[in-house]
């Protein structure tokens, strides 16, 4: 698995994500001037690829996420021209650039639902429509209630695994395909370099629409991740579109185990990676609202897994778009930001895979202290909250108020912090979401000047891991599995070996490693002056090392 060099293994990726990313015009709203102008900060970084987050007309109700026409930018981010200025901006830094595809559903403003639910010229067989007053099965939506929703022009039901504005694609119509991969190769003529694709394991249905679990905490997922035919449509987009290319492809796929997912990524698999949302659920095994005490050898163990166990090649993220900010989950947003923020980008770009960095992460930005629901943008946020007052779960959103500000999507949407000017200097007008309070401390410019910040410790762990390809092709071994502060492994390669050593805790831990014994090299630490090396190592709060061994 970890013999044969490709380009997209040894990258690192920038994620944009262009409504909060930096506006050009001062409507509030980012755009794709904004990207540009700010482009030179992304490539000063050292990344390879930028991921950018769904630009495409949309009626913008899951922000892009609900597409109405692939082949169109959306208005508040610019023209085709500008998209255009910006690929060709990318590619002259010598970055690449994937686009977001989102084909398990389309927004209901598409063209192809317009014509499915008048029932023209074939149409009606390109979702999932049910004739009756009652659902045909009890499955959930993923932003809350059911994934069935009434439509007074076609008279009938139709299927939406997410809000009602995003209506599922039925993949068993040869036709739906057959438009999918034309658009797809649209956008690679167009010279992108390849596609992040949004829930793709759902895109098969399973006969019949059966029932799902009702003791599950998202009803149906059991059944409609991971479908009858599911690889066999990925294999087929795969022959008929970017195999063609030298392109990067990860798929979001839910529900996976390394199992699996193997399925997708393996050596014949049709993609070259995916994310998985095990580690994700750490502190949410009860459900989103129901959040679980996280510990960190649970954390080891699950990421350890997918290290070991997984037959392809592994994607590397500790947030993005739709996750909480990383320091306010899994390390300190208060007294030890800086250093759980070092410490917290020392583990992604130590491990075996393609590490994934999302915009704000590296100047440790941090979660937003919402105050009421009207304060929000995330539908998922919103349905689960609005859904759980409606069951009589909740009286409203007092009573949750805390877990919103621990896990609503928006954590990760508020407003790119670039400067103490007025909105974090990302836009001149009215942000479409509010700027994090914190920004006059936390932004790019008070980052550059500190050479002591996490921005600049980020460039040090990209310029790490290009000098060493242990922490790109290296085999991971797991040592001290059942500390509950130190996180603590080998990365080993044809003979030489990286040690990495994490206290993932506010106070001082000692610990004996004999990996750490004799002649070592400190490669990065995110202290200014390390204590001594040796078997045993006394680490302070969230201090991370990363040691080249002597070979053996």
């Amino acid at each position: 698995m970890h013999e044969e060099r490709s380009w997209w293994k040894e990258a690192v990726v920038y994620q944009i994500y262009p409504r909060s990313f930096a506006d050009s015009d001062g409507d509030g709203v980012g755009d794709l001037q904004g990207i540009i102008d700010r482009l030179d900060h992304v490539a000063s970084l050292g990344v390879d690829v930028i991921w950018l987050n769904p630009v495409y007309e949309s009626p913008q109700a899951d922000n892009g996420y609900d597409i109405s026409d692939y082949r169109a930018i959306h208005d508040e981010y610019g023209t085709m021209a500008d998209w255009e200025a910006l690929l060709e901006a990318v590619h002259d830094r010598d970055m690449k650039l994937i686009m977001d595809l989102v084909v398990n559903h389309t927004a209901t403003d598409h063209e192809w639902f317009q014509r499915s639910r008048r029932d023209e010229d074939g149409y009606r067989e390109y979702y999932y429509w049910h004739d009756g007053e009652e659902p045909p099965n009890n499955w959930e939506s993923g932003f809350g209630g059911s994934a069935w929703a009434d439509d007074s022009e076609a008279g009938l039901q139709y299927l939406h695994l997410f809000d009602e504005t995003q209506a599922d694609l039925n993949w068993d119509n040869d036709d739906v395909r057959e438009d999918v991969y034309e658009m797809m190769n649209w956008w690679l003529e167009k010279g992108i370099d390849g596609f992040r694709m949004d829930v793709i394991n759902l895109v098969s249905k399973p006969d019949g629409l059966p029932d799902g679990d009702p003791d599950s905490d998202w009803v149906g997922i059991e059944q409609f991740a991971n479908g009858p035919d599911a690889e066999t449509y990925l294999s087929e987009m795969a022959a008929a579109t970017y195999d063609d290319y030298d392109t990067m492809t990860v798929g979001e796929c839910l529900d996976v185990d390394p199992e699996t997912a193997g399925d997708y990524v393996s050596e014949d698999g049709p993609l070259d990676m995916l994310f998985h949302f095990e580690h994700m659920f750490v502190d949410a095994a009860d459900g989103w609202l129901s959040p679980a005490e996280w510990d960190l050898p649970d954390l080891k163990a699950v990421l350890s897994k997918w290290q070991t166990e997984l037959d392809g090649w592994n994607s590397l993220y500790l947030t993005n778009h739709d996750q909480p900010r990383i320091v306010s989950r899994f390390g300190d947003d208060g007294e030890y930001r800086r250093e759980s923020g070092k410490l917290l980008g020392t583990l992604l770009f130590t491990l075996s895979g393609t590490p994934y960095v999302y915009q704000g992460q590296e100047i440790g930005m941090t979660n937003y202290p919402w105050s009421s629901l009207d304060e929000l943008d995330d539908l998922q946020s919103i349905g689960k909250v609005e859904a759980a007052i409606e069951a009589g779960e909740i009286d409203g959103f007092e009573d949750v108020r805390e877990i919103v500000r621990a896990r609503s999507r928006d954590n990760a949407r508020t407003p790119m912090q670039w400067s103490d000017d007025e909105n974090a200097g990302f836009t001149d007008g009215e942000p479409w979401l509010p700027v994090n309070p914190e920004y006059e401390s936390v932004n790019v410019a008070a980052a550059e000047s500190d050479e002591d910040s996490i921005l600049h410790y980020y460039r040090e762990l990209v310029a790490l891991r290009e000098r060493h390809e242990t922490l790109v092709y290296g085999t991971y071994n797991l040592l001290l599995p059942d500390h509950e502060s130190v996180w603590a492994y080998r990365m080993e390669l044809d003979g030489d070996a990286v040690l990495v050593t994490l206290n993932v805790d506010d106070s001082e831990t000692t610990v004996t490693l004999e990996d750490a014994a004799g002649t070592t090299e400190l490669l990065l630490s995110n202290y200014a002056e390390p204590t001594e090396t040796g078997a045993t190592l006394t680490l302070r709060p969230y201090e991370a090392r990363v040691y080249e061994l002597e070979a053996q």
